[in-house]
């Protein structure tokens, strides 16, 4: 484990917070300043703060993470980017189950409601509204509510990552990369959103390469779209599959982070492979369970990514 890395584990392994936010801004500045690359912190919508390293305009690849931390939820997510069935059913069951409990609590307040003398007005209007106040609370929660302590995978893995591809890059390639560590990734992709739009030229011409969720899982996984399937061929000359770790460079899959803000992003991330069915999941981030570490597949996407930028 490098030392930025122990670092990070240590120190800003929970990144939620405006101060949490601020204290891992000035580590990766200085981190990067030491390095000898350009910083500039760009404020964006709903108070993001991305952290741009080097120079994206002039930049072969831009290699990005998002640095926010998620709210701890009861469920983990659950994430096929190859079967979009499984995903979507998944995501359908998480509804039922928060929709379970709204249920639940509107048959709690009848009951509760039902031995109390109160107006009928009043009592109709308690009926509606305490499980729709419900609701509301688990909607926020999902979104704003209290840290995920247990960050390994998502995504102090990607930021990781990018700390050491910028702390190992050979002088004279740095010209040719760009970092850029998004905010508000977990609410909406709101901090790439923000970067894509006041950066035009970078969102339809550059090739971006975004670590999210690395650590958990023996598939390095790249997710490739229409308009990036040109790049097939060199990620595969250097991304090489080991003993350790395979590579799959799939087109038409979907992955969802900040990748879908560019034309030209990838989304990269390590999957499971299920015994059973054969499907590539990712499951336990956000949730206490996100302790999955695998340095291995770290030093594997620094190394990939260092020779990514010799070829181009």
């Amino acid at each position: 484990m490098t030392n930025t890395t122990k670092e990070v584990f240590e120190k800003y392994q929970v990144r939620k917070t405006k101060k949490q936010k601020t204290a891992f801004i000035e580590y990766t500045k200085q981190v990067a300043e030491k390095y000898g690359y350009n910083v500039n912190i760009e404020k964006g919508s709903f108070g993001s703060r991305n952290i741009v390293v080097g120079n994206p305009k002039n930049a072969k690849v831009i290699y990005t993470a998002h640095y926010d931390t998620c709210a701890r939820l009861p469920l983990p997510n659950f994430i096929t980017p190859k079967n979009m069935f499984v995903y979507i059913l998944f995501q359908l069951l998480i509804v039922a189950f928060y929709f379970a409990i709204v249920f639940g609590v509107r048959l709690l307040t009848d009951f509760a409601l039902s031995s109390i003398d109160m107006n009928e007005i009043l009592r109709d209007e308690l009926t509606r509204w305490i499980p729709l106040s419900t609701l509301i609370i688990i909607l926020l929660l999902m979104m704003v509510g209290p840290a995920n302590k247990h960050t390994a995978n998502d995504n102090t893995s990607g930021v990781t990552t990018l700390l050491d591809i910028m702390t190992n890059m050979p002088d004279d390639q740095k010209d040719k990369v760009a970092f850029i560590f998004f905010d508000l990734e977990e609410t909406g992709i709101i901090g790439s959103s923000s970067f894509a739009s006041n950066h035009k030229d970078v969102k339809k011409n550059s090739l971006v390469i975004n670590f999210d969720c690395v650590s958990d899982g023996d598939t390095i996984f790249f997710a490739l779209k229409k308009t990036t399937k040109k790049y097939a061929d060199i990620l595969q000359k250097a991304f090489v599959s080991d003993n350790n770790i395979t590579v799959d460079i799939s087109s038409g899959a979907f992955y969802p982070s900040d990748n879908t803000s560019f034309k030209g992003g990838i989304g990269v991330c390590a999957l499971k492979k299920s015994k059973t069915f054969g499907t590539l999941y990712m499951n336990r981030i956000h949730t206490n369970r996100d302790i999955i570490y695998r340095e291995e597949n770290i030093e594997f996407l620094k190394n990939g990514a260092i020779k990514l930028a010799q070829i181009l």
